[in-house]
C-alpha cells in the first residue's frame, strides 16, 4: 500500500477500480454471532467501491467498544484510539490533512458518555469527518450495563432495579449541536444504509449517521417493533426531501406539524394530503428537523429514517485556512522566533 504521506491533495491520477475484497482486511472479524455489526460492516465494505475514494486516502478511526474494532476489518489506514476521543483525534487529522476521507466509529456509550463532549464540538465546528455512531442501548463490550441510550426504567448489570436517566436521543444531541448533516438508519436494511453513508460521504462537513445495531446478547430485539420486515411499512417512516411525509402499507398514515410545532402522526384520511409536511432537509432552520426527531420516544413506535438535515456550513478546516491567508495578506509572514519572544515573558 502507498505511504499516506506520499499522497497529497494534488493526486488527480484515476482512481482504480476496486471490489469489496480490496477494502476487507485479512483480519478474522471477531463479534458475537449474529451481532448488527457485521451487516453494517458489509453495508460500509461493498458502498466504498462507489464513492470513487482510494484505501489509501482513507481513515477509520474509533474509540473503544465492539463497533471500535471496525478499523481493523477496513483494508484502509486507521487506528482504533481511547474511549470517547475518536472526534477529537479525527478532527485533527482531518484539520491536518484535508485531502483524506475521514470516518469515525462508535457505539452509544463511547460516543454518547464519555465521549459526548468531543462529539458535540466537532458537530458544531463542521469538521469535515463522518461519523457513524452505532447505537443498540447497551453498553456490549463491558458486557450488558445501561448506556445513554437506554430505555428509563432498563434492568441491566448497572441497573438492578431498573435505570432512573432520561436517555438521549442522538439525532437530537446532533441537531441541538447544530451539525449540518444528521441521518438514521438500521442494520436490517443494507441498501438503506449504503444510501445514507454514501449521503454522509458527499457533504462538506461533519456528517452523523445513528445506525440502530442490534446486539442479540444483551438487548436481543430492542428494535424488532420497528425494523424486522413485516413492520417496516406501518413503523419505519422514511424521509425524502421535497415529499410530503407518509407511510404505512398503503401510504394512509402521515406526519403533520400541530399549532405549537410539534410533529404528529395523522391518518391522511382524516387530515387531508395537503396538511402534510413536506420534508425540507435543507432548511436552515433545524427547528422541524428537531421536531421529527422527537416523533417516537421509544423504538416501538413510528420512527422517522433518513436524511433529517443537510444544509450548507462553512467547513472549518477551509474556513481557518483561508483566515490564515487573510493574515498573510494583511500582516506578511508570521515570525515564530518573534513570537516566542514577545511580552510578557518572566525570568525564573
Amino acid at each position: 500500500m502507498t505511504d499516506l504521506s506520499e499522497i497529497t491533495a494534488s493526486d488527480t491520477t484515476e482512481v482504480p477500480l476496486t471490489t469489496k475484497a480490496d477494502w476487507s482486511s485479512d483480519q478474522a472479524v471477531r463479534w458475537c454471532p449474529g451481532c448488527g455489526d457485521y451487516s453494517i460492516l458489509t453495508a460500509v465494505q461493498m458502498m466504498m467501491p462507489d464513492l470513487g475514494v482510494r484505501r489509501e486516502n482513507t481513515v477509520f478511526i474509533s474509540g473503544i467498544g465492539c463497533a471500535a474494532r471496525f478499523p481493523y476489518y477496513m483494508n484502509t489506514y486507521g487506528m482504533h484510539s481511547i474511549h470517547g476521543r475518536s472526534p477529537a483525534i479525527a478532527s485533527g487529522l482531518a484539520i491536518a490533512r484535508p485531502d483524506l476521507d475521514v470516518w469515525v466509529v462508535g457505539g452509544d456509550g463511547d460516543m454518547l458518555s464519555i465521549g459526548g463532549n468531543h462529539l458535540i464540538h466537532a458537530l458544531r465546528r463542521n469538521v469535515n469527518i463522518k461519523i457513524l455512531l452505532f447505537n443498540n442501548q447497551i453498553y456490549g463490550l463491558t458486557k450488558g450495563q445501561y448506556s445513554p441510550t437506554s430505555e428509563p426504567g432498563k434492568v441491566t448489570k448497572s441497573s438492578p432495579f431498573g435505570s432512573l436517566d432520561q436517555p438521549f436521543n442522538p439525532i437530537s444531541v446532533a441537531l441541538g449541536a447544530e451539525a449540518s448533516f444528521v441521518a438514521r438508519t438500521h442494520d436490517m436494511d443494507r441498501k438503506h444504509m449504503q444510501a445514507t453513508f454514501a449521503r454522509a460521504h458527499a457533504h462538506d462537513g461533519a456528517a452523523l449517521v445513528e445506525v440502530f445495531q442490534n446486539c442479540n446478547v444483551f438487548n436481543d430485539g430492542a428494535f424488532d417493533a420497528i425494523t424486522k420486515k413485516a413492520n417496516r411499512d406501518d413503523m419505519l417512516i422514511d424521509l425524502r426531501h421535497g415529499e410530503p411525509i407518509r407511510f404505512g402499507a398503503e401510504l394512509e398514515r402521515g406526519v403533520m406539524l400541530d399549532d405549537a410545532g410539534s410533529a404528529v402522526l395523522v391518518d391522511v384520511a382524516d387530515v387531508g394530503a395537503d396538511k402534510l409536511l413536506v420534508h425540507d432537509e435543507q432548511q436552515p432552520d433545524p427547528s422541524v428537523a428537531f421536531a421529527l426527531s422527537r416523533l417516537a420516544s421509544t423504538p416501538s413506535e413510528p420512527t422517522p429514517l433518513g436524511v433529517f438535515r443537510a444544509v450548507d456550513r462553512d467547513e472549518y478546516t477551509a474556513a481557518s485556512e483561508a483566515q490564515v491567508d487573510a493574515a498573510k495578506q494583511q500582516q506578511g509572514p508570521g515570525d515564530l522566533n518573534a513570537l516566542l519572544h514577545s511580552l510578557p515573558t518572566w525570568e525564573v
